[in-house]
C-alpha cells in the first residue's frame, strides 16, 4: 500500500482513502431480501382521538409483506371495511420500490378508505404506474414480487367495480401516498352490481371440493383473476378454466372484464354452505 505526501511529509493511509474502499459497489443496493425497518398501522375510530398503532417488525420480505398486509386486512375488517385481502396485498408489495422506508398505514372511514404511505423516491408518473405493463421494478425485486406492472392497475380495476377510487400523491418531502377507498354503505361485491346472470331459485346444486374452494375464495375477496384463483388454490392453469367454465355454466359464477366474481345466485349458494 502506498503512502502520499503532503509538504513533504508522508501521509499514512486510513480507512477513509480510497486505497481500502472495496472495489465491488452496489451489492447492498440490489439486495431487496429483508425490510429493515419497522412499519406502523394508524387504525382511525375517528379524528377526535389517537389511533391505535400497531408495529410491524423488520423481517425478510416475504414475511414482512405478508404479515403488513394480513394485519391491515384484518384491522380495516375489525373496522366495518370491505377491502378485499388482493387489494390490500398488491399496493403492499409496492412498497419495494421504497425499500420499505418509513411506511405508514392510516386505516379509517370504518375501514373503508387506506392510505399507504412511505419516503421512498416516490412515483413520478403516477398515470402509467396505474397502466398495465409500465413498471420499474428491477431483477432482484422480481424474487419477491411479480414486477410486470399489473399490481396498481388491478386495484384500480377493482375499485372501478366498487363504486372506489385509488389516488396516488407525493409526499411531504419525499416518497408517495396511495389511497384506496370504497363508499360506505355501498355493496362493493362486483356480483351484486353485473344481473346479466339470471336468477335461479332451484335448489343448491351439487359441488365439488375444488367447486366450493373457489366460491369461497370469491366470497372472500369479491372478484379476483384466473391467474390468482389458480395461484391461490394451487391450481393448474387448465384445471381452474375448466372449474370456473363449470360454475359459469352452473350460474354461480360470471366474467366481468379479467375478473371472475359471484353472482347473486353463487353468493346466495356460497353463504349457505359457508
Amino acid at each position: 500500500m502506498k503512502t502520499s505526501e503532503l509538504n513533504g511529509k508522508a501521509l499514512e493511509p486510513t480507512s477513509n482513502t480510497p486505497q481500502d474502499a472495496p472495489e465491488t459497489v452496489g451489492s447492498l443496493s440490489d439486495d431487496f431480501s429483508h425490510a429493515l425497518t419497522s412499519a406502523r398501522i394508524a387504525c382511525y375510530d375517528d379524528f377526535r382521538s389517537a389511533p391505535r398503532v400497531t408495529e410491524i417488525a423488520p423481517n425478510t420480505t416475504a414475511e414482512f409483506i405478508e404479515s403488513l398486509a394480513s394485519t391491515i386486512y384484518t384491522q380495516a375488517q375489525q373496522t366495518g371495511g370491505s377491502i378485499p385481502y388482493t387489494v390490500i396485498r398488491e399496493v403492499s408489495e409496492n412498497f419495494i420500490h421504497a425499500r420499505f422506508c418509513e411506511i405508514v398505514v392510516s386505516i379509517y372511514d370504518g375501514g373503508n378508505t387506506i392510505r399507504f404511505s412511505d419516503q421512498g423516491p416516490g412515483i413520478p408518473q403516477k398515470e402509467k404506474a396505474q397502466m398495465p405493463g409500465f413498471s420499474s421494478a428491477t431483477d432482484p425485486m422480481k424474487r419477491y414480487i411479480r414486477g410486470v406492472g399489473s399490481g396498481l392497475p388491478l386495484v384500480k380495476e377493482y375499485l372501478s367495480f366498487s363504486h372506489g377510487r385509488i389516488t396516488i400523491e407525493d409526499n411531504l418531502r419525499a416518497g408517495a401516498v396511495v389511497t384506496i377507498s370504497v363508499a360506505p354503505g355501498q355493496d362493493r361485491s362486483p356480483s351484486k352490481r353485473h344481473t346479466s346472470t339470471p336468477q335461479r331459485n332451484d335448489s343448491t346444486p351439487r359441488l365439488t371440493d375444488r367447486e366450493k374452494d373457489i366460491l369461497r375464495l370469491l366470497m372472500q375477496e369479491g372478484s379476483l383473476r384466473l391467474t390468482d384463483i389458480k395461484n391461490d388454490l394451487g391450481l393448474s392453469p387448465s384445471t381452474a378454466h375448466r372449474i370456473l367454465g363449470n360454475l359459469e355454466e352452473a350460474g354461480l359464477v360470471e366474467s366481468v372484464g379479467k375478473m371472475r366474481c359471484l353472482t347473486d345466485f353463487g353468493l346466495g349458494i356460497a353463504e349457505d354452505l359457508f
